[in-house]
């Protein structure tokens, strides 16, 4: 199984896997965007946003599949993925090899993601960097508000404010109700 934490950066993704991780020692982190930065070693990205490779979303999707397959655990990604057609395409490829995807989406309030980007540093060594970083996320905020209503319809929408262990508990709370009813 993959429990996929998605939304806009700043929202607590990191965190909310970060806190899973004692609860729940037999899972697995994928980070997607450590396959990016592998990538752009690589190869040139064009507009800047690794996901928009072709390669990205499928060795993502392959690195997915291949931890759940060789392992037999269950795998935690904390990434935001709110272009519809990725979405479809990494978790399409997900469910064509017959793994459960559990779909989590943090809405949190802009002015607070906002926030939240502004209180975090990207590059210490680097503040032209981090700057540059904070304009790019906070760039993609509408965005990933607005991608909320085109995300596959069993998405589980979760209140980014609340605290990170009562987040947890509700994450855990609803992948136990989807291996007991078969999902």
């Amino acid at each position: 199984m993959i429990v996929w934490v998605n939304g806009a950066f700043g929202s607590g993704k990191t965190t909310l896997v970060d806190e899973l991780r004692p609860r729940w020692p037999e899972a697995l982190v994928l980070d997607p965007e450590m396959v990016g930065y592998v990538l752009r070693e690589i190869v040139e990205v064009p507009t800047g946003d690794f996901q928009d490779l072709r390669l990205w979303r499928r060795q993502v999707a392959d690195l997915a599949v291949g931890l759940v397959e060789e392992y037999d655990r269950p795998v935690l990604v904390p990434m935001t993925l709110v272009t519809p057609m990725y979405v479809g395409e990494i978790f399409g490829a997900l469910n064509d090899a017959g793994i459960n995807v559990h779909h989590f989406f943090l809405k949190v309030p802009r002015e607070v993601l906002e926030e939240r980007i502004d209180g975090r540093s990207f590059t210490p060594d680097d503040p032209e960097q981090d700057e540059r970083v904070r304009r790019w996320c906070k760039g993609r905020i509408a965005a990933c508000m607005a991608a909320a209503d085109a995300l596959p319809s069993d998405t589980v929408f979760l209140d980014g404010e609340l605290t990170p262990q009562e987040l947890v508990d509700q994450v855990l709370a609803r992948v136990q109700a989807g291996r007991t009813s078969g999902a």
